[in-house]
């Protein structure tokens, strides 16, 4: 089976809370940050998004915390498509130690495409759908230095 599409990089200081880890609302982040890269790896980037006339809205993030994170640390985001509506989809995104391979958290978002303009709810076009389907297997975006 290929590798999922994967984000890695970097936890930065201003990201950790007073107990020296990354602090929780920072995995919102985490998960946008992801998702940007693997629109840019699946479709081009977002910004091609845009030029079809559509936005992706959050409608539900869940995130499930497993074991600290740290300054410098480095973490591998796998991303995996999971389902698939008629105007919504749902990526599910793993974060790992990329050092020593602890799961560190879980994610689960779902998105509604919008039209860019009205942000009202459309159809997600079927090239669109199937690019994200697909899920840019065994890309690898390292922005960890």
């Amino acid at each position: 089976m290929a590798e999922p599409f994967q984000f890695l990089f970097r936890v930065r200081y201003g990201e950790c809370d007073a107990q020296g880890v990354v602090f929780n609302a920072r995995y919102g982040d985490y998960v946008d940050l992801a998702l940007t890269e693997y629109m840019r790896a699946a479709i081009g980037g977002y910004n091609e998004l845009l030029h079809m006339g559509f936005e992706t809205q959050v409608v539900r993030l869940l995130t499930e915390w497993k074991s600290p994170a740290r300054f410098d640390e480095v973490l591998k985001t796998s991303v995996y498509p999971s389902h698939f509506g008629n105007t919504s989809f749902t990526l599910n995104f793993e974060f790992v130690n990329a050092s020593t391979n602890v799961l560190v958290a879980t994610s689960q978002a779902t998105y509604v495409l919008v039209d860019v303009k009205e942000f009202t709810k459309q159809i997600i076009p079927a090239q669109l759908k199937s690019a994200l389907q697909k899920g840019a297997v065994g890309k690898q975006i390292n922005q960890a230095g």
